[in-house]
């Protein structure tokens, strides 16, 4: 009778512990095809070559910067490329955490870094582990309102960047570091302003000009 009911207790244990653990493979499996990262279809020109998939996003709010320097018939925003300073909202393994967008020196520049290396290069670190990627545009960009991956007409134009260097964190974090491509979609805003710099007395102004977008990141596809 004792022995009938420790197989029973045994068979009672072993039928709660498949339950769990189905529990938890189910739960991962959803948890997993929850975060997967689908980007919009976008031109040509601005999709990542075959072999690399995305593996996060980010909503970035911040500003472009826009300096007027002069030209031969006067002056204009435009000289020069704008400078970026954005937050970047983004998720990863259910935690949200922050990304900094911003101009800074290539500090660890690969193979397709360009030479000489620009006084500085678009940036984005993690606040999750420190770790950093610079990035540069590749050309043609996609014109705001051509596109249902860009269709804010005015703003800022849609990009593929890749990237020119990376640095893990701190601790050896990757987060950013094992980026290769970085798409800017759904642009809003951050384009020069239309006045304000035309004339030769205008040289030197300044002007910070609010903008929105999403920033898909690629790595190598497992």
């Amino acid at each position: 009778m004792r022995q009938n009911r420790c197989q029973q207790m045994n068979k009672t244990k072993r039928f709660w512990s498949l339950l769990v653990a189905a529990l938890v493979l189910g739960n991962a499996g959803s948890y997993a095809a929850a975060r997967k990262i689908m980007p919009p279809t976008t031109p040509a020109d601005i999709k990542p070559p075959a072999g690399n998939s995305a593996f996060l996003v980010g909503h970035a709010v911040g500003t472009q910067g826009y300096v007027c320097l002069p030209t031969s018939t006067g002056a204009s925003w435009t000289v020069i490329g704008s400078r970026p300073e954005a937050i970047l909202s983004a998720s990863f393994s259910r935690r949200d955490f922050e990304i900094t967008h911003f101009l800074s020196p290539d500090t660890n520049p690969n193979e397709f870094a360009p030479t000489p290396l620009p006084f500085g290069s678009p940036t984005w670190r993690s606040s999750r582990d420190g770790s950093v990627v610079w990035a540069k545009a590749l050309t043609p960009p996609v014109a705001s309102g051509s596109d249902a991956s860009c269709p804010n007409t005015g703003a800022i134009p849609c990009l593929l960047l890749q990237a020119i260097g990376s640095k893990t964190g701190p601790s050896g974090g990757r987060g950013m570091s094992k980026t290769t491509f970085i798409q800017r979609l759904n642009t809003n805003g951050g384009s020069a302003p239309a006045a304000g710099c035309s004339a030769s007395t205008d040289v030197g102004k300044q002007a910070l000009v609010p903008y929105t977008a999403d920033y898909y990141f690629y790595a190598p596809q497992r």
